[in-house]
């Protein structure tokens, strides 16, 4: 079985932008992903992510943008599975080419929601939980993710600073990056003294919604060989959960991050993920989202993600920077299309391409993508060539 490697990968900025469309926005993350070195005609295969906010183009929506970028004739799945839609879609191109039965392929995601009103982008987010008893109930995504804030404070007599201690630094790291859709700084003081969105988290401890687009392509090491960017995919993993938070065992845990984080760690013999890993970006739609993410991916023990925030373990220049892109929180979350721009900040990162963000000579990144409140989650442990697992 062929090893996968990233030879492309980029989007677009991510932000509000009336004037474009679906396909617009692929075509700028596909331009940007794209090796100067790229023959279309080698491409064999395209998944693509996309919620469909908005209800636009929900049938063959893959198709459409493949189609508009050039790649006639190519097949292309749209892959749904909430937030974690192009997380999926990657993990998808990595199985066609390990498996044989492709060389090369375009993982990528989109998605456009800012032109939907308010009432109803709270519709399409809500889609991500469980209908039936939380959103029918009338339960919002950033309530589900208050519960899960509220125990974690309780279980563990956490300080609600260290919300706001993930955002800041967050910010810090998006200021830097010129595609971010909120690219700016914000203190933990503004982030504790911001309006309460769902008690107890306020607007700065939530993710915006944004338009935007990311694409990756994915070879075969044969195929790899014969571009000047190259980073391994060294490790997959990916599980599902109970949809509804109701239906879980735990609020302070994201169960199918923990079993897909120690998937991809086997397969890429990671043993102690906090020294062997020099960054990771990871899915914090909600600053919790990210302190459980510490946790479930084996940073630290349980209760002691405040410790790594406040103790600036995981700022940039930290022993293990997260979210270098600024991550949901300040790069945004264009939901179908976040996980693919995960693996743009680790590629770019591997490759010395991440501009003022650039950590010095980092060989091992991981993303970390969920779909909805935790019903599913995908992580891959990316290497630059010559790595060994630790």
């Amino acid at each position: 079985m062929t090893d996968a490697y990233l030879v492309g990968a980029g989007q677009s900025s991510f932000g509000s932008y009336p004037e474009e469309t679906y396909r617009t926005l692929f075509r700028e993350a596909y331009e940007a992903a794209a090796p100067p070195d790229l023959d279309p005609d080698d491409v064999d295969e395209a998944f693509v992510g996309t919620l469909g906010v908005g209800g636009r183009q929900i049938g063959l929506p893959g198709p459409a943008v493949t189609e508009h970028v050039g790649l006639h004739g190519v097949p292309c799945t749209r892959v749904e599975n909430a937030c974690a839609a192009s997380g999926y879609a990657l993990r998808q191109a990595v199985m066609a080419v390990e498996s044989g039965m492709a060389d090369l392929v375009l993982a990528g995601g989109v998605e456009v929601m800012t032109d939907t009103a308010a009432e109803a982008t709270k519709y399409w987010l809500g889609v991500s939980g469980e209908t039936e008893w939380e959103r029918m109930a009338g339960t919002t995504f950033a309530g589900v993710y208050a519960q899960m804030a509220d125990a974690y404070l309780r279980e563990y007599d956490a300080p609600r600073r260290a919300f706001s201690e993930v955002a800041a630094k967050n910010h810090a790291n998006g200021a830097l990056n010129p595609k971010a859709h909120l690219g700016f700084e914000c203190s933990v003081e503004d982030a504790e003294s911001a309006d309460v969105v769902a008690e107890p988290l306020t607007l700065y401890h939530c993710c915006p919604t944004t338009d935007g687009a990311a694409a990756a392509f994915v070879a075969s090491e044969e195929v790899a060989a014969s571009f000047d960017d190259r980073v391994r995919i060294a490790g997959v993993g990916a599980a599902s959960d109970r949809v509804g938070l109701f239906q879980r065992d735990t609020y302070t845990a994201v169960p199918a991050s923990e079993s897909a984080g120690e998937t991809a760690y086997d397969a890429a013999g990671v043993a102690d993920p906090r020294g062997a890993l020099d960054f990771a970006e990871v899915h914090d739609c909600f600053a919790i989202a990210e302190l459980l993410a510490y946790e479930d991916l084996g940073f630290c023990g349980r209760g002691d993600a405040p410790d790594l925030v406040a103790d600036g373990v995981t700022h940039a220049d930290g022993d293990l920077p997260v979210n270098t892109s600024g991550g949901l929180k300040s790069k945004g979350h264009p939901i179908g299309a976040t996980g693919a721009g995960q693996a743009v900040e680790a590629f770019d990162q591997l490759t010395g391409n991440a501009g003022e963000r650039q950590l010095d000579d980092p060989v091992r990144g991981l993303t970390h993508n969920v779909g909805g409140s935790g019903g599913a989650a995908v992580v891959h442990v990316f290497e630059a060539e010559g790595v060994t697992g630790a």
